[in-house]
C-alpha cells in the first residue's frame, strides 16, 4: 500500500496503518506546503482545538508537542504560528508515522491488480491500494481575467502569483501591490506586505469583510447549549457536521455542494483584523474584470462597486484559493482519471463511505474528500475521521485472497 503526500493526513493515515500492522511506503516531504508554501510571519486560522493530528495512541496532540518541547501552553486565543504547527507535524512523524521517504511520485497507472507507482528517480512500485493525500498544491485557482499577466506561468518573479507561492512578502518592499480576495490568506498576505513597506491595495468582491470572533474560553451553560462548541466553531450545524461526517455524504449532491461552497467562507481570524482594518485600503464589491502586462507593471480594469477603475500594480497577488478537480491531479494517469466518477455537478470525486473512489484500491483524504463529507474534510480536524476509516477499509482489503 502507497501514501501519497505526508502533510496532517498523510502522517496520520501512516499512523493508523502501521499501528494496525499493514505494510505502507508513504511518498513526500514531512509538512511541505506547511514548511514552503506559507509566507514567513503566518499563523494557523485554526485554533488549537483544531490542529491534531490523530494518532492511534495517546500522546500525539498539538499539546503533548507543546509540553515536550518545553513550548508555553496554547489557548484558545493563542494565534499559532506556521512555522510552529510545521514543527508539530516533524515531531509526530517522528514518533507515530514512521519512515517516510522524500521521494517524489511521477505517475499512478491502473495496473491488472492494483496500481502501479512510479518515482521521479525511475523505481516502480506495485501497491494493492493508493491513498492521495496530497493537500492543496495542485488545486491553485487564478481567475481567468488574471493569466494575461503571466502568459509564461504565474510566480514571485512575474507580474503575477498565486498566494501558496509566496515565502518572503518582504521582497515587495517600496512597491505597489494589489491583493486580490477577501479571505484569510488575501487579508493576512495584505498584512504583512503592508508592515514590509509595500503599498498594498485589497479587491474583495463581497460587499463587506467578515471577521471572526475571538473564542470565550468558558461559556455559560445556557449560551453552550445554544450554540455548542466544534472544532469549526460554535453553532448546530457546524457541530453536527464535525460529528457526523458520514451522515453528510447521504445528503443529496446538490446539498453537499452547497455545504461545501458555502460552510465557513472567506473571512479573517479575530487577531488580524487590527492589523488590516482602517490601515490596509480594502476595495469591496471588487473585481478584476481584464488585465494586461505592459513590462513590469500590471494594468487591471476594476468594475463593481461605484463603476470601472484603473489600477496599477508592480505585482499581483492571486489569493483566490483553490478549486477541486480530479484532472488537476497530473500524477494520476490520463486513463485512470477518466475513469473515476465525479460528484454530479462538480469535478471532485465521488467516494463510498471509506473515502474509496470508483476505482477499486484509490483512496482520497483531506480536502479532495470534502465535497462528499463536508467542510471538517478541508481542516486538519478531519484526520482521525478519514484515517480511521481508510485503515478500516484497507485492514479488510489486505486479508482478501490476491488472485
Amino acid at each position: 500500500m502507497v501514501v501519497v503526500g505526508a502533510g496532517p493526513y498523510g502522517l496520520s493515515l501512516a499512523a493508523h496503518l502501521r499501528a494496525a500492522g499493514l505494510e505502507v511506503r508513504v511518498f513526500g516531504e514531512v509538512m511541505d506546503s506547511w514548511r514552503h508554501e506559507m509566507a514567513t510571519g503566518m499563523f494557523l486560522k485554526s485554533t488549537p482545538k483544531a490542529t491534531d493530528l490523530s494518532a492511534p495512541v495517546p500522546g500525539g496532540r498539538l499539546s503533548d508537542f507543546c509540553r515536550e518541547t518545553g513550548r508555553p501552553p496554547l489557548t484558545e486565543l493563542t494565534p499559532i504560528p506556521c512555522e510552529v504547527f510545521a514543527r508539530y507535524g516533524i515531531w509526530f512523524a517522528r514518533r507515530f508515522a514512521g519512515e517516510v521517504e522524500s521521494r517524489r511520485v511521477s505517475s499512478i497507472q491502473q495496473a491488472t491488480e492494483g496500481f502501479t507507482v512510479c518515482l521521479e528517480d525511475g523505481e516502480r512500485i506495485e501497491a494493492a491500494a493508493v491513498v492521495l493525500a496530497t493537500g492543496l498544491s495542485a488545486l491553485c485557482h487564478i481567475p481567468r481575467e488574471l493569466l494575461p499577466l503571466a502568459p509564461e506561468g504565474p510566480g514571485v518573479d512575474a507580474v503575477l502569483s498565486h498566494s501558496s507561492q509566496q515565502r518572503d512578502l518582504s521582497r515587495y518592499a517600496g512597491r505597489r501591490v494589489v491583493v486580490v480576495g477577501g479571505g484569510q490568506s488575501a487579508l493576512e498576505s495584505a498584512a504583512l506586505l503592508h508592515e514590509a513597506g509595500a503599498g498594498v491595495n485589497v479587491l474583495v468582491r463581497a460587499d463587506r469583510v467578515r471577521w471572526g470572533a475571538p473564542a470565550v474560553v468558558r461559556r455559560p451553560l445556557r449560551q453552550r447549549l445554544a450554540h455548542p462548541d466544534s472544532p469549526l466553531g460554535a453553532g448546530w450545524a457546524l457541530t453536527a457536521v464535525c460529528l457526523a461526517p458520514s451522515w453528510v455524504r447521504l445528503l443529496p449532491a446538490r446539498k453537499r455542494l452547497w455545504l461545501h461552497r458555502r460552510a465557513l467562507g472567506p473571512s479573517g481570524s479575530w487577531w488580524l483584523r487590527d492589523r488590516v482594518e482602517n490601515i490596509v485600503p480594502l476595495h469591496l464589491q471588487r473585481r478584476v474584470t481584464h488585465a494586461r502586462r505592459d513590462g513590469a507593471t500590471a494594468h487591471l480594469t476594476v468594475g463593481g462597486g461605484e463603476g470601472p477603475a484603473e489600477l496599477r500594480a508592480d505585482h499581483v497577488v492571486a489569493a483566490t484559493g483553490y478549486r477541486i478537480d480530479v484532472d488537476a491531479l497530473h500524477i494520476l494517469a490520463p486513463d485512470l482519471r477518466r475513469t473515476i466518477a465525479r460528484v454530479p455537478g462538480s469535478a471532485a470525486p465521488h467516494l463510498s463511505a471509506s473515502l474509496q473512489s470508483t476505482v477499486p484500491g484509490l483512496y482520497f483524504a483531506g480536502t479532495m474528500a470534502a465535497p462528499t463529507f463536508g467542510p471538517m474534510l478541508r481542516f486538519v480536524a478531519g484526520t482521525r475521521f478519514a484515517a480511521e476509516r481508510i485503515t478500516r477499509s484497507l485492514r479488510h482489503l489486505a486479508t482478501l485472497p490476491r488472485r
